[in-house]
């Protein structure tokens, strides 16, 4: 085949990598045949210099033609992510959310920690479940693409979790974008947990959202008024709105029952 050159978000030159597109399309739900269909279709159709949200459209347009919209919506799960606010209060809560379905238990969100030196904001304290070891959680929110969480975010989440040492065994980062080469040296270093976007590899936060089904609830494309109803009631991930009562959140939030029925369709659509 031949090579393409294209830009990534970051504005960085690289190699078109049709593997990608065929991987991530079958990580998404669509079956090993469509998948080579549409890489091909994408390889032909893109030329020098597309940027790779032009080449994201083109997929999300192609999985649509021939795939359910269900296959859609997961392929946009990074979209997704970076649509929960520029706040980051909401990742913080999905995080949490997440490390739950993984054994630990968390202890607090937002709160103020008086450490040795100076009081600091930890984003989340969990427990394990399995050691009771206490974790410092720093969350890292990035709201646009092409964004790569730096050595800096390591460094002070290090600080922090050193001054806040006799409260805390372990630290980590979690992030919803990539890391840098620098911040993986450094946290092996320091032996600081990262979890971020393809890291570690084969288990980064992507991974662990696809293996356990834990959808943002931002994938099912909710209006910003339905958004908001949703954070106010904690259901940050797509599959808790299975698990409400309809006529009750209907009543609180005055989103109509019909429409609550369609999300909950679609969430079945994409957990199967």
């Amino acid at each position: 085949m031949k090579k393409i050159i294209i830009i990534k978000a970051n504005g960085e030159k690289a190699i078109f990598d049709v593997r990608k597109v065929e991987s991530t399309c079958i990580r998404a739900g669509a079956n090993p045949r469509s998948a080579k269909k549409i890489a091909r279709q994408v390889h032909h159709q893109i030329h020098h210099g597309m940027t790779t949200k032009q080449i994201y459209g083109m997929v999300l347009r192609l999985l649509l033609q021939t795939e359910s919209p269900a296959i859609k919506q997961r392929y946009r799960l990074k979209e997704s992510i970076m649509m929960m606010g520029p706040a980051g209060f909401s990742f913080e809560t999905f995080v949490g959310q997440i490390l739950e379905k993984y054994g630990y238990t968390v202890r607090s969100i937002s709160s103020e920690v008086q450490g040795r030196c100076i009081i600091h904001e930890v984003d989340l304290a969990v427990e394990s479940d399995q050691d009771k070891r206490k974790w410092l959680v720093e969350c890292k929110y990035h709201n646009l693409p092409g964004k790569y969480t730096g050595l800096k975010e390591s460094l002070y989440t290090h600080a922090r979790f050193l001054d806040l040492a006799d409260k805390f065994d372990n630290e980590m980062l979690v992030c919803n974008t990539k890391v840098s080469s620098d911040v993986i040296r450094y946290a092996n270093c320091v032996s600081q947990k990262i979890l971020s976007w393809r890291y570690p590899q084969d288990a980064g936060l992507e991974r662990m959202i696809e293996d356990k089904k834990l959808y943002p609830i931002t994938i099912l494309s909710p209006t910003g008024k339905e958004l908001e109803s949703f954070f106010q009631n904690k259901i940050m991930i797509a599959k808790d709105l299975l698990d409400i009562d309809v006529g009750e959140f209907a009543h609180k939030t005055k989103i109509p029952i019909r429409r609550i029925l369609s999300l909950q369709k679609l969430v079945n659509q994409i957990i199967i």
